[in-house]
């Protein structure tokens, strides 16, 4: 398969006649309807006019912190913080037991301006066969010091001899303007036991 057809593969999906409003700085929207005090607190719930930054040196929007998944007293959490987490990540295997229930999280944080319609999308690979792709909406956020987070639903891991085994996994979060945040490759082995 060409890296292009993987690319086209981790694009979120495009609604019919939906079009991404024009971006606007957070000094402007801080601006708007200023006298409008519902709209106010909105603005203040996403973070809007908050000066500092959690990452002054860190020209990124969002920085997305780690991914963990959790299955009982089981947490597994997988740094992707920086290029060193990344690359040590994708050298070492992440093993659950099959048939768990289990659910992830995405932390990360935004800053210096709003980000609308962030989008999780992971394609699993066993073989070298798209075996799942998924696509997780997790909305628009506003920049905020502290890190904010994504839970997704309750998922179930597969089990059986056929479906033991490891799994090569391309994770991407995106937003609507096509910006990608962030894009890493990991390896997940499903076993018979923990």
């Amino acid at each position: 398969m060409s890296t292009q057809q993987d690319n086209d593969e981790l694009l979120p999906t495009q609604t019919e006649n939906y079009r991404v409003s024009e971006k606007k700085a957070v000094d402007e929207l801080q601006n708007l309807d200023a006298n409008d005090e519902s709209l106010n607190k909105w603005k203040a719930s996403l973070g809007l006019g908050q000066a500092e930054l959690r990452f002054p040196d860190d020209k990124r929007t969002v920085i997305v912190q780690a991914l963990v998944l959790q299955s009982g007293d089981h947490v597994i959490r997988m740094d992707v913080s920086n290029e060193k987490a990344i690359e040590e990540l994708s050298k070492r295997t992440v093993s659950i037991k099959e048939g768990i229930e289990y659910t992830f999280k995405i932390e990360f944080v935004v800053q210096r301006e709003v980000v609308s319609g962030l989008v999780f999308l992971q394609k699993l690979k066993r073989l070298n066969v798209t075996v799942e792709r998924t696509e997780d909406m997790c909305g628009s956020f506003g920049p905020k010091y502290e890190t904010q987070e994504k839970r997704f639903p309750v998922a179930t891991a597969p089990s059986g001899m056929l479906a033991r085994g490891v799994y090569n996994i391309r994770s991407r979060f995106v937003d609507d303007d096509g910006v990608v945040h962030l894009d890493w490759t990991w390896k997940l082995e499903i076993k018979k036991e923990w």
